[in-house]
């Protein structure tokens, strides 16, 4: 009976030892394709459109394989010379394939000199298999600046390059990925929490995408200002004479 039970007992510690070499090995694996996606990808950032309002497209290539367990994220930084408009990507939701998170809220109508920069997270998303290629285009919208007292006509506005990130529900040993920076973000769209996620190198150096906006000349403030008195005056005058010879009441 006694040889009976520690039959028992050694198989089942036998068997418990077997599932946990095979969750490690399983574990291993992902880490292992993990790392041949944080192999330098192909990033491409381009400016469309002219004046305000423009869009900036992100094309990221991968040179790995399909691989479904992989979450991929953009974080970009974007300067206080712009905005996004959240009305408008709500309504664009239904047209993309991919999720966006603000990390603020972003007021509309601020000028650029009492506005603050800020953060956006972009998760693409798709029914199958993570793409090796996929584009996101946001739109966005400058702001007005405070008039220039200097001759300068145009405001330079750089839009730096996203951040590349990658992680692996099934992949929980990161540190096992040295070099590659481990950084925390939120895990998805809806911001319930964070997770850790690895930093991918761009195969190339990427160089920030610049536009110009149109700054007001502010040696003309004061005969705008004067100008605009003078005529509304005027036109005061003229419409109190026409009221009272009338008898408009």
């Amino acid at each position: 009976m006694y040889f009976k039970l520690f039959y028992v007992v050694s198989a089942l510690s036998l068997f418990s030892k077997c599932l946990c070499l095979d969750e490690k090995d399983e574990i291993q694996n992902h880490c292992d394709l993990l790392r041949q996606w944080l192999a330098p990808s192909l990033v491409r950032v381009e400016l469309n459109k002219k004046g305000f309002h423009r869009e900036v497209t992100t094309t990221v290539e991968f040179r790995s394989k399909e691989l479904s367990s992989v979450k991929v994220l953009l974080i970009h930084r974007w300067p206080r010379d712009v905005y996004v408009d959240p009305y408008q990507l709500a309504s664009l939701s239904d047209q993309n394939d991919w999720k966006i998170l603000l990390d603020s809220a972003i007021d509309l109508e601020v000028p650029a000199h009492k506005a603050s920069g800020f953060v956006t997270y972009v998760y693409p998303f798709s029914t199958g298999p993570t793409s090796k290629l996929f584009k996101v285009t946001i739109p966005i919208h400058g702001r007005y600046h405070k008039p220039s007292f200097d001759g300068k006509m145009f405001k330079s506005v750089d839009i730096e390059a996203p951040e590349l990130l990658l992680r692996s529900e099934k992949c929980a040993q990161l540190s096992s990925l040295e070099p590659h920076t481990v950084v925390d973000a939120p895990c998805t769209p809806s911001n319930s929490s964070t997770c850790s996620w690895v930093k991918v190198k761009p195969q190339q150096d990427l160089n920030p995408v610049s536009f110009q906006l149109p700054v007001g000349d502010g040696s003309l403030v004061a005969h705008v200002c004067g100008g605009t008195v003078l005529v509304t005056m005027i036109c005061c005058v003229a419409l109190s004479k026409y009221m009272w010879k009338h008898q408009v009441i």
